[in-house]
């Protein structure tokens, strides 16, 4: 459904109803392992708070992609091609796409996110900093398949997904993801993303570790979230961050950890915690160039290039469906 947001963008509202929220919450909490998906971090202040996480200083993996996307604008530009629709899943406040729009000159944009009110003043913000730029906001369940609410009268569509966000995917959920988009943008389309190299453990655990604790903020907002939307009464003070690399499974895992035993009450369902038991709320699962592009191939991409930093710990890929 098109709405208009202001008069410098157009805005479609596709948001998942509460309901959606309110059911996975609850299929979530009544596992043997509880889990509650990432995707739910993003009211307003948990994007608020992973804006602040990635200008951490122990979280690498912004300003290494934003130097990749930095040193390679121009030749990124020469595989993206000229007068793309170009599609940003997961948005956020738009910063990195910053870096490759004057190098692109994209015939549109369309950023696309789940937290609705972020969504908009993020795509105000671009429509007022790049004036020629026609800008359509989104805001979606990315992680669905999606029919794209406009089509640019020529050109091709290439979809921008940084951040190693594919890492928050179960690997079978990474090749589903990807073979969406593939849909999304057709034959012809391309993706670029980022994604996060497996490296030293040290410091892929303090980077979700950080010392002023705002991981820690971001992961227990998720249970503010839940009391104030579904009628919850977590006691957040009783849950602590905990983040840690799993070497076996090639991934970061952050949970909720219960400090104590207690009971949890979501509207009319009630659920009992003992002490220590978690809340498993993200995994960041970390890929070889090669692993990766396993996975895009089996979801219908060709990998055409990848940029990486000089240390390895971050690439960024350019793929192309129908090559």
């Amino acid at each position: 459904m098109r709405q208009s947001a202001a008069e410098d963008i157009s805005f479609y509202d596709n948001h998942p109803e509460p309901a959606d929220f309110y059911s996975e919450v609850i299929e979530g909490l009544g596992r043997k392992r509880k889990i509650i998906p990432p995707k739910f971090f993003y009211d307003a202040e948990g994007s608020r708070l992973f804006d602040a996480i990635c200008g951490l200083p122990e979280y690498y993996p912004t300003r290494t992609e934003m130097q990749i996307l930095r040193d390679n604008a121009a030749d990124i530009a020469g595989h993206v091609g000229e007068d793309c629709l170009l599609v940003e899943p997961g948005s956020g406040s738009s910063h990195k796409v910053r870096l490759l729009l004057d190098s692109i000159r994209p015939s549109a944009y369309m950023p696309m996110d789940i937290s609705k009110d972020h969504l908009i003043g993020a795509a105000q913000r671009v429509s007022a900093e790049y004036p020629w730029l026609d800008v359509h906001a989104t805001c979606a369940d990315f992680t669905e398949p999606l029919d794209l609410p406009y089509e640019p009268p020529q050109g091709h569509t290439v979809a921008f997904f940084p951040g190693s966000s594919i890492g928050n995917f179960e690997p079978e959920r990474a090749v589903e993801f990807l073979a969406n988009i593939a849909a999304m943008v057709g034959k012809q389309g391309g993706l670029l993303i980022g994604v996060d190299l497996v490296m030293d453990h040290e410091i892929l655990n303090a980077a979700y570790n950080d010392s002023q604790g705002v991981t820690a903020a971001f992961n227990r907002n998720l249970l503010v979230r839940i009391n104030r939307e579904l009628g919850a009464d977590f006691d957040v003070d009783s849950f602590d961050h905990h983040a840690f690399y799993n070497a076996q499974e090639s991934r970061v895992e952050m949970h909720l950890v219960s400090e104590v035993d207690q009971v949890v009450c979501v509207n009319s369902h009630r659920f009992e915690f003992a002490g220590n038991e978690t809340i498993h709320t993200e995994n960041s699962y970390k890929y070889s160039i090669e692993a990766f592009q396993t996975c895009a191939r089996e979801a219908g991409f060709s990998p055409i290039n990848v940029w990486t930093d000089a240390q390895n710990l971050f690439s960024v890929h350019y793929l192309e469906v129908g090559k």
